[in-house]
């Protein structure tokens, strides 16, 4: 049978705008239900050999089961958008499925502090049929892991991660879950990114072999083919979408796996990692510049599959309507379907055309938020004295506290040979005594993830000579942990002498941390694109770790301002006035 993918008709409209209407009740005439996606002529023609069925999906959710402070996200919206879609599908005789891209682990510490437990309880109440594992599943200990499975109702899958059992190595978790949908034999495929093995937690995957996903899914889709004779076969990977698969230092991720197949061979791809809208630019395999909320969204199409991401956090569920008929599928619409989703400039709906929060969502997970909520008020360290934050001080020279969140941002599970924080993500002073999570959180109250960057040092330096120079009074003015330079302000240069412990050398090759919204670009930082790898890592949950570690913290330990010499300014604190 002809299982190339096809499109017989691509709407991609706006009608999640007619969804949050319809689910706000807002205007004077009430809409009762949103506009329903009619079959395409050729499917209708067809008659009942056309069969039709929806997938959603969503991504690196990273803790999110509740809503934020604006009311955005959370689990309960969500839930609300599912049984609406749910409920359209089923009236027009059609079936759903939905996957998760994995990552459900590390990000917001009212679900880090129990587990996780809030979020796969919550997937379970929202019906997930399966996950793919994320790299951040393995944030844990393999006995968190087991109480995590022991709690989903839905397969983990991954076909290309392996432990020893009795001297033997055998998949750790299922490889594929096969669905039947509209009389049609679905098989979904779980792949995992290799450079797990890399990112991940030392002592948490040492053990563990994670082998190259191109060559498992191979292997995977011929015993399939053996065993089961799909009529379909979907990808639910967590391995990362990358423009024409340029992955740079990632590990290959999604495009890389469909060209590595024959044309079509797999059918679609939902993918995670990269966290990314997967939204692209016409047939150029880049992306739409700036997507924003309620925008047309057109999915990659490689090598005959279709690749699709809904971004992160559940800021989004990705929705995917298909048909299939004459033995072969195809997508008659797409969309990313906003759960109280921020606009492109960062502004929120009125509360009036918010999307409603499921009542039995918010019963079930509430309990949860309020012990995360108790569980921020308890003691993780001491301060010997004040580690100052105010605006007037971070910003015009360094400081031990931006030193300190600089280096504790360093320590991943493969620890970074320098940092960098800006300080215009410092907000707040910690104050001499007892210290607890919530004073972390009005340190950094922004939630950037660190980011990873690996550069050669003639490369660092060029890029140093931009980031150093960033001027006293601006947010963007750094401070650095674990390196040692001359900045020279006139000539607008660096000279590195040490990285690490280690004497500088341009042909060496140094990694170092930085928020991700200065790697993006913020403050007018060099926009690092694909070089910088998204550890994952919330800066105010590395930030607890640590202190957490430490237990009791002395602001003269972390005075490294002579590190960084500033020449031929007006202050030797640094650049500017």
């Amino acid at each position: 049978m002809n299982t190339s993918l096809r499109p017989s008709c691509l709407l991609l409209t706006g009608s999640a705008i007619a969804l949050a209407i319809a689910l706000s009740g807002c205007g004077k005439k009430k809409v009762e239900e949103a506009p329903k996606v009619t079959a395409s002529i050729a499917c209708q023609a067809a008659g009942d050999d056309c069969k039709r069925f929806t997938l959603l999906h969503t991504n690196d959710h990273h803790g999110r089961f509740w809503q934020g402070s604006r009311g955005e996200y959370g689990m309960a919206a969500r839930k609300t958008i599912l049984d609406q879609i749910r409920k359209e599908v089923t009236e027009q005789g059609g079936e759903t499925l939905l996957l998760s891209g994995g990552d459900i682990n590390t990000g917001v510490p009212e679900s880090d502090l129990q587990d996780a437990e809030p979020d796969f309880i919550g997937m379970n109440h929202l019906g997930y049929d399966a996950m793919a594992v994320g790299n951040h599943e393995f944030d844990n200990p393999s006995t968190v892991m087991d109480k995590q499975r022991g709690w989903s109702k839905f397969p983990w899958l991954s076909a290309n991660i392996y432990r020893q059992v009795d001297g033997e190595w055998q998949r750790y978790f299922e490889p594929y879950k096969l669905f039947e949908v509209q009389g049609l034999k679905l098989a979904v495929v779980g792949l995992t990114t290799e450079h797990t093995a890399e990112i991940g937690n030392p002592e948490f995957v040492e053990d563990l072999k994670f082998t190259s996903a191109q060559a498992e899914a191979k292997d995977v889709l011929a015993e399939l083919e053996e065993k089961h004779q799909p009529d379909l076969v979907f990808g639910l990977t967590h391995m990362g979408h990358y423009e024409n698969g340029r992955h740079g230092s990632n590990a290959p991720g999604d495009v890389a796996l469909a060209k590595s197949l024959k044309p079509g061979q797999v059918q679609a791809i939902i993918g995670g990692h990269s966290q990314l809208p997967v939204c692209m630019e016409g047939d150029t395999g880049e992306y739409v510049e700036d997507y924003g909320r309620d925008e047309p969204c057109k999915p990659d199409r490689q090598n005959g599959t279709w690749i699709m991401q809904a971004y992160e956090w559940g800021k989004f569920v990705g929705r995917a309507d298909f048909e299939y008929y004459g033995g072969k599928l195809h997508l008659a619409n797409y969309e990313l379907v906003p759960v109280n989703t921020e606009t492109k400039f960062g502004s929120y709906y009125p509360p009036h055309m918010l999307t409603p929060k499921d009542k039995e969502t918010l019963e079930l997970l509430r309990p949860y938020q309020r012990n995360g909520q108790l569980k921020l008020r308890e003691q993780i360290g001491v301060a010997k004295a004040d580690f100052i934050g105010k605006r007037k001080v971070v910003r015009y020279q360094a400081t031990p506290l931006g030193m300190m969140i600089a280096h504790a941002q360093t320590q991943l599970p493969v620890p970074a040979d320098f940092g960098i924080m800006n300080s215009g993500g410092i907000r707040a002073t910690i104050k001499k005594g007892p210290i607890r999570y919530r004073d972390v959180l009005k340190v950094q109250p922004f939630s950037n993830s660190v980011t990873v960057t690996e550069m050669n040092g003639a490369e660092l330096k060029k890029y140093l000579s931009r980031v150093a120079l960033k001027t006293r009074g601006s947010g963007g003015f750094a401070h650095f942990s674990g390196i040692k330079m001359t900045v020279d302000c006139k000539a607008k240069d660096v000279d590195i002498r040490v990285v690490g412990d280690k004497p500088f050398k341009l042909t060496d090759k140094y990694r170092f941390t930085l928020p991700s919204y200065n790697a993006a670009g913020g403050n007018k930082y060099p926009k690092l694109k694909e070089k910088a790898r998204d550890t994952g890592f919330i800066d105010a949950d590395m930030l607890y770790q640590f202190i957490k570690k430490h237990d009791t913290l002395d602001p003269v330990n972390y005075d490294r301002a002579k590190d960084v010499r500033y020449i031929n300014s007006r202050s030797s604190d640094g650049c500017g006035s």
